[in-house]
């Protein structure tokens, strides 16, 4: 069944595509985190403003000189050791789609250890985005059964994997990196 279910969603995200899925953290929308289009149709979705950054999910860390220009070399040590979800912000965000990345070219990104999620990444060959599955301002639902049916309605595809699971995921952490090296914690 989960391949079944990757390459559904793995259609969905070629054709520009939204899903709602399940992560390491709580349920987001994602899309091609190449794509401007796709993204700015999560913007609408959420009701939320253009210029509010993503996180963007990758399977594997050695992807990261991809999508930022300089990774400071305790980048990888804090995702190797960290035993929760991390959500690194770095600076020097490329080759993602404009509205993915943040007005000073900063970009979440977090090395997923989520079955569904690393082998769908795996397989599109690209970066996803993953932001709660919610309209802006409302609370994030930690389950699948407190997603509301409009943003179900809303997305081009529903996932479906985990949505019977009862106990609820806690959003990452999220830690700015600085290019020297420097960190400081935005949410633990």
């Amino acid at each position: 069944m989960l391949r079944t279910e990757i390459e559904k969603t793995l259609q969905v995200l070629k054709d520009g595509g939204v899903i709602l899925y399940p992560t390491d953290t709580v349920w987001g929308l994602g899309c091609d985190a190449t794509n401007e289009a796709a993204v700015a149709k999560i913007n609408e979705i959420k009701v939320r403003s253009a210029d509010k950054s993503f996180i963007v999910l990758l399977d594997n860390d050695s992807k990261l000189q991809s999508y930022v220009t300089e990774i400071p070399d305790v980048a990888y040590d804090l995702i190797e050791y960290a035993e929760n979800p991390l959500t690194i912000i770095f600076s020097g965000a490329k080759n993602l789609a404009k509205n993915v990345i943040n007005e000073d070219g900063s970009v979440g990104i977090r090395i997923v250890k989520h079955d569904f999620c690393q082998q769908l990444i795996q397989r599109f060959r690209k970066p996803i985005t993953s932001t709660s599955a919610n309209k802006s301002g409302e609370p994030s639902p930690l389950i699948f059964d407190e997603i509301s049916d409009e943003i179900k309605a809303a997305v081009d595809y529903v996932v479906d994997w985990e949505q019977e699971l009862q106990t609820p995921k806690k959003p990452s952490t999220i830690m700015k990196l600085a290019p020297g090296g420097q960190f400081s914690f935005i949410r633990k």
